[in-house]
């Protein structure tokens, strides 16, 4: 379980600093290809995944009588996602019907989750965007998910957005989209990812006032860690 100073962290930090902290321990395919922020002004995605997955729908099957049964995996699920958790889709990055609409996201935001996420779509997307709630997908869809959708399984691993994800894998999301951060290294990806964050911050300021990146970004120049050492403590960072 994510400790809530490494989610603290996580909200502080973005997805491409996190995706570089991945990188430095060999992962390179943890960014979503895909899915956008519906909402600029939601809060920011952090949160164990709790999964959805689909499979193509078919017409003997995929009936608007499945909804009245209440073991019907998106229902369930939408019933049943954590406190705190983010509600992953598997829609094999198919937009053309949606994956959920605004009544459900609403259930999951009222219910407490962090987000939700699809690489599909979100039926219902101008008033998704009016809500509080971090929610992302490829595109709005207006057609019921049962057109194109058959939902299968719940909290079992997925691909979203062409990332493996696996159940209580940590998905943070921002302006540039959704990176999943795997349960085991959280911890220590939130601990760097912030002092990257931090070290960062100094080279921007240092950069937007005329300083050149040799020596400085990378630091490899002792004088200029000299210079950030002071100006973390100034900033009491």
């Amino acid at each position: 379980m994510l400790s809530a100073t490494a989610r603290d962290k996580l909200t502080k930090v973005s997805t491409a600093t996190i995706t570089t902290v991945l990188f430095k321990r060999g992962l390179r395919n943890q960014f979503l290809q895909g899915p956008q922020r519906v909402n600029p002004k939601a809060p920011r995605l952090v949160g164990p995944a709790y999964t959805l997955r689909y499979i193509p729908a078919r017409e003997d099957l995929d009936v608007l009588k499945v909804f009245e049964d209440r073991t019907h995996p998106q229902r369930k699920g939408v019933e049943e996602c954590p406190a705190g958790a983010v509600f992953v889709v598997d829609s094999r990055g198919d937009p053309r019907a949606a994956s959920a609409g605004g009544i459900l996201l609403t259930r999951l935001m009222r219910r407490g989750c962090a987000g939700a996420v699809t690489d599909g779509g979100f039926r219902d997307s101008p008033e998704i965007a009016e809500m509080d709630f971090a929610v992302y997908h490829v595109r709005p869809s207006a057609p019921t998910n049962l057109i194109l959708h058959h939902a299968v399984d719940l909290n079992v691993p997925i691909g979203c957005g062409g990332v493996a994800i696996y159940p209580g894998d940590i998905l943070v999301g921002d302006g540039e989209g959704v990176v999943c951060v795997p349960a085991a290294i959280a911890e220590d990806v939130a601990g760097e990812a912030f002092e990257q964050t931090v070290y960062e911050d100094f080279v921007q300021e240092q950069v937007d006032g005329g300083a050149g990146l040799f020596g400085l970004y990378p630091m490899t120049d002792p004088a200029n860690r000299e210079r950030f050492q002071a100006w973390r403590k100034a900033k009491g960072r």
